[in-house]
Parts: C-alpha cells; sequence; structure tokens
C-alpha cells in the first residue's frame, strides 16, 4: 500500500498481529518501536527501511514540514482494515462517532489501542489522526 502522512499526523500507539514493513518513498517521520532501552522514537528517511514485527507496539508521527510518503508491505487482513476505515486526513476532523466507529473495527480485527494515559507516556497526546 502507498500512504502518505501530511506534517502533524500522529497514529498513536496501537498493535496488531499483523508485521508490518515500511519503506519511505519521501520526506521523514518518526516511528516508536521497542529499543534496548524500551519504546523509543526513531527517524525515518526518505530510502530508508522499518520492519514492525506483528505483535509490537508502535506509533508514527511527523513531525516535519513536508508530507511523508510510503510503501507499506503487510498482510492483506491489513488492507482490509485500511480499506474500512481509510480516509483522507484533513478537514474535517473526525467526530465522535468517527472515532467510536475507528474503534469498533479495530477491535473486530484484534488491534490493540493504547489508552490516552499510554500515549501520553511515550509522548502522544493527539487524537488518533491528528496533532
Amino acid at each position: 500500500m502507498r500512504a502518505s502522512m501530511p506534517p502533524g499526523v500522529t497514529v498513536p500507539l496501537h498493535s496488531h498481529d499483523d508485521f508490518e514493513d515500511f519503506y519511505i518513498l519521501a520526506g521523514s517521520y518518526q516511528i516508536l518501536v521497542e529499543g534496548d532501552d524500551g519504546m523509543e522514537w526513531r527517524d525515518a528517511h526518505a530510502g530508508e527501511y522499518v520492519r514492525v514485527p506483528g505483535g509490537a507496539p508502535h506509533a508514527l508521527r511527523n513531525v516535519s514540514e513536508e508530507t511523508a510518503v510510503d510503501l507499506i508491505i503487510t498482510t492483506a487482513r491489513v488492507g482490509d482494515f485500511f480499506r474500512e476505515v481509510g480516509r483522507p486526513v484533513g478537514s474535517p476532523p473526525p467526530t465522535a462517532q468517527d472515532m467510536a466507529d475507528f474503534a469498533a473495527t479495530a477491535s473486530r480485527y484484534g488491534y490493540w489501542l493504547a489508552t490516552p494515559e499510554e500515549n501520553a507516556a511515550v509522548g502522544i497526546t493527539a487524537s488518533i489522526l491528528t496533532t
């Protein structure tokens, strides 16, 4: 899948059984992954590859001034999830009902979504889509 992440967008802490491989085509973003000393934010730039193993908690955020574009290699199941919940990021912001629908779909797929407190512990205080 090809994905774009505009500046200021954050994908909060979550996990799922499926692996995700990210090849950054343009721009840069940060990805939160398990490191030697616990969870850590790592920079990912155009031309770089990042693997997130299945079951690993992770998050993404674009703190740059430009849109990041990546190629996501994963399972058909993750593709089905994105097709079901996908919508362009931007205005209007998601409503409470949009958020409830997203959480229900994530639950149906067996995805774990971090609580606001768990997100805050790793520096995320944003809604599910934007900072």
